[in-house]
């Protein structure tokens, strides 16, 4: 599933998660894009850039936009979304520490898995409480729950399509829980949510202690 334009993804929107790394709780929503070419689906391999020596998982629950819209009402945010979807918003952490913003951290192709597939039964009801864990190597890392977002699925689509449009197949990821940390080539990634399903996708590339000693040759 590539998204038609854009994926808009939303940073700190859980409180343990931005304490975690340090930082505050956003006023508003702060918001982020990635680009299409990040998307990969299931089982395919999350690329280990040869830049980075930290990178991240981030299990997040993801919303597909069914037409387009903008200045939706938060009363009306039920008629744009088509589903709901499992996303890994995976991240250069070092990089997004050394480059003031976060387009190159989170916007290497293969940096955005989605799936295994869109949901379109569930109402914002039923996706308000949902468990999100993610296992590395079936070891637990992340255990949360959408109820701990701090801005709703409806304040967050109401936001983003206040300035820009949205357009049908478009991708908001919603934030992630506490627990994210780091993983390595060689490793496969989880994350499942609560009555959407599993996205596992495994991470291939240079073995960032490898490619640091040969650069020291």
């Amino acid at each position: 599933m590539i998204p038609r334009s854009k994926i808009v993804a939303v940073g700190r929107n859980y409180a343990a998660h931005a304490a975690e790394m340090g930082e505050d709780v956003p006023k508003t929503p702060l918001t982020f894009f990635k680009p299409n070419t990040s998307v990969i689906g299931p089982g395919e391999p999350i690329i280990y850039p040869a830049a980075s020596r930290e990178v991240s998982y981030e299990g997040e629950l993801a919303l597909v936009i069914g037409r387009i819209c903008k200045d939706v009402p938060i009363s009306r945010v039920p008629e744009v979304i088509f589903g709901y979807t499992v996303a890994n918003d995976v991240t250069a952490r070092d990089l997004q520490r050394t480059d003031g913003q976060w387009a190159r951290a989170k916007g290497y192709d293969t940096f955005c898995p989605l799936g295994p597939w869109i949901t379109t039964h569930q109402g914002l009801e039923e996706v308000a409480a949902l468990a999100i864990r993610t296992t590395l190597d079936g070891e637990p890392c992340q255990d949360g729950n959408t109820k701990e977002m701090i801005f709703t699925i409806p304040e967050l689509v109401a936001y983003i399509s206040s300035y820009t449009t949205l357009l049908p197949g478009d991708v908001i990821l919603t934030g992630t829980p506490p627990g994210v940390g780091p993983m390595l080539p060689g490793q496969v990634v989880s994350i499942d949510i609560e009555g959407i399903g599993t996205l596992t996708n495994p991470v291939v590339g240079t073995q960032p202690e490898a490619a640091s000693n040969e650069a020291g040759q």
